[in-house]
């Protein structure tokens, strides 16, 4: 790009044009990380809690409870046998699942595990539709600024391809070459990959037949970096309360299933 602005003589266009897209893809990088790690710290501390019970409070009770010598509800038995697997394999869970991360790094560092990983996430519910967004505002940001600097197309969409962040977007992209090579538009190879919504399929179409191709591809980022503002949102949205509620039912029927015995041992006493 700043090669193609300094034989153009527009060198400062293409400066401004790349620090205003820097600026934006910053920002979608970073709406995109705070939609992921909110919903990650909260499992992440869901997860010491519950196994700080399981391995430190619980046992606890078991001790009590044997002395007692009385039949235990089933929540409480469910509880302690939790509790007791717990103890015995979290030992062997910790390195298993640190071996079982260093393994997916090295499978998704290979373009193989890259192509099946990325295919599965464009799969996965509410995260899937939320990661095609990002693609096409990446896609049509990248290749809008590209083409108003003066890229030509097929150089164009070869960058733009590398900066989708997904394989299986990349792989559609930089297969619709070849087609482009023959003459054909953009939007017909697009619409035959079913990669994008039809949506904008329909739109970059409009462009080019305009010859406005690289406005169109910037108002179509403009509309997409608003929808995974909205995605994002309606994501932290959603996941806060089911969270939330989560761990909430989880350590509440661990505290009622540890009561459960006292007050029927205290039932009994009242009784007796």
């Amino acid at each position: 790009m700043v090669e193609a602005g300094e034989i153009g003589g527009i060198l400062d266009t293409i400066l401004k044009r790349l620090a205003a897209y820097n600026e934006k893809a910053l920002a979608l990088k970073g709406k995109v990380k705070s939609a992921m790690v909110y919903p990650a710290a909260i499992v992440s501390i869901a997860v010491i809690v519950i196994v700080f019970l399981m391995i430190f409070v619980i046992p606890s009770f078991a001790t009590m409870f044997e002395g007692a010598g009385a039949a235990l509800p089933l929540p409480t038995q469910i509880v302690l046998n939790a509790s007791s697997y717990t103890k015995k394999y979290i030992v062997y869970v910790i390195p298993l699942a640190i071996a079982g991360s260093f393994l997916f790094k090295r499978f998704y560092a290979t373009e193989k595990g890259q192509v099946v990983v990325d295919g599965l996430m464009l799969k996965v519910p509410v995260f899937g539709s939320l990661i095609q967004k990002v693609a096409v505002a990446k896609f049509t940001r990248t290749m809008g600024t590209l083409l108003a600097s003066g890229v030509p197309i097929i150089q164009g969409l070869d960058i733009t391809a590398k900066t989708a962040g997904n394989k299986i977007i990349e792989g559609a992209v930089l297969s619709i070459i070849e087609e482009i090579k023959k003459g054909t538009t953009i939007a017909e190879p697009l619409e035959k990959k079913k990669i994008f919504p039809n949506m904008v399929v329909q739109m970059i179409g409009v462009g080019e037949a305009a010859g406005a191709l690289d406005s169109m591809l910037n108002k179509i980022a403009d509309f997409y970096d608003e929808e995974v503002d909205t995605a994002v949102e309606g994501l932290t949205a959603l996941l806060e309360p089911a969270l939330m509620a989560f761990l909430g039912v989880t350590v509440g029927f661990i505290v009622v299933a540890m009561y459960l015995p006292i007050f029927k041992l205290a039932s009994i006493a009242g009784g007796g």
